[in-house]
């Protein structure tokens, strides 16, 4: 049986250009289009139907990520945060992935969308749409000039942590069993940020918020709600996933939430380990449908930046993913709204254009 490579899945976020930054920086971006040793690339793409989404700058932390994944193998873990990181080290980075973004783009791989009429446009026309997403704030400076510019540059989408601390707010560490609701939420910076990406149109991504963050951004957000790559804390009680009152608040605002295939947030037991079911992430999706209703569901995949169950390990591999959304009875309406036009809904309403 032929399996289903429609309809086009547009992805809430990867670490696409932080992979090609740490392989090499822009020398590396023509990986990209011939093929590389990673979960996105073009021939990968147009074997899965993968559509685009958002393509996360990231500034990578030190850290030993061999014992970082093997705590998350123990029944309970508390990873301890990892530094803030001064602006200084942060600009240059995002500056550098940034590069990357735009010179794919100049070589044909995908297009940088500005607009949600760029997205819908590139979608249709079968071409990888991107969105120019930073997931933690440390390049933003206290007086938001650098916001300004890096909008102008074509940023659309912002997280104001990765889980470690920023002068905007603080995340959740990697923790479970826990709940988001650990720390204090955004600071007078991160109220002023939230602010100001109402009034740009830049979507605030809740992703890596501690709870009191979360509700920070719930009472002075103007915008929808949206967590691009967060799962069920009903089903894995992990500090990363979003508790029911959150996906109440969530749906309230007509936000939006990306499943993320991430198998830490996607098990029962919270453990980094691939045996994850297509069951237990459809399990995941009826959830997050049963609370936010039909229209505010996606993926958020988090490829290149996780892993994630053996037979998705590639887009490549999202054909399987739609085949059991399929047969668990997803019509064609539903398959539609899933796989891309939550997506194109919400940005339309963040980005008013």
């Amino acid at each position: 049986m032929e399996l289903p490579t429609q309809p086009a899945i547009f992805d809430g976020h990867n670490d696409v250009l932080l992979k090609l930054f740490q392989a090499g920086g822009v020398a590396a971006a023509a990986s990209f289009l011939t093929g590389r040793d990673g979960a996105i690339d073009l021939p990968a793409a147009k074997t899965g139907g993968f559509g685009g989404g958002f393509f996360a700058v990231y500034v990578p932390s030190p850290m030993d990520l061999e014992f970082k994944f093997e705590e998350m193998t123990k029944d309970s873990y508390d990873l301890p945060l990892p530094d803030p990181i001064d602006w200084e080290d942060a600009f240059s980075v995002v500056m550098a992935q940034a590069a990357i973004l735009f010179d794919l783009e100049k070589r044909g791989a995908l297009t940088v969308c500005r607009t949600a009429a760029d997205l819908r446009q590139t979608l249709d026309a079968g071409q990888i749409a991107a969105i120019f997403h930073i997931e933690g704030a440390e390049a933003i400076d206290p007086d938001l000039h650098t916001l300004e510019v890096l909008f102008q540059a074509g940023l659309r989408s912002l997280g104001p942590v990765w889980s470690r601390s920023t002068i905007f707010g603080h995340g959740v560490p990697f923790r479970y069993p826990s709940t988001p609701d650990i720390g204090t939420g955004l600071t007078d910076h991160g109220l002023r940020l939230v602010k100001r990406c109402n009034e740009l149109g830049v979507m605030i991504d809740l992703s890596h918020l501690n709870a009191a963050g979360f509700w920070d951004v719930a009472r002075h957000s103007s915008m929808p709600l949206v967590a691009t790559h967060s799962n069920a804390h009903a089903i894995c009680p992990h500090s990363r996933n979003l508790t029911d009152k959150q996906l109440k608040a969530i749906a309230e605002s007509d936000g939006m939430v990306g499943l993320n295939f991430a198998v830490a947030f996607l098990r029962d037991d919270g453990k980094m380990l691939p045996e994850v079911s297509f069951e237990q992430m459809i399990r995941h999706l009826d959830h997050l449908i049963d609370m936010l209703g039909e229209d505010r569901v996606g993926f958020g995949s988090d490829y290149d930046g996780a892993i994630v169950p053996n037979d998705l390990t590639s887009c490549a591999g999202l054909p399987n993913l739609r085949a059991a959304m399929r047969q668990h009875g997803y019509d064609d309406a539903l398959m539609r709204k899933l796989c891309q036009e939550n997506w194109l809904r919400v940005l339309e309403k963040t980005w008013g254009r």
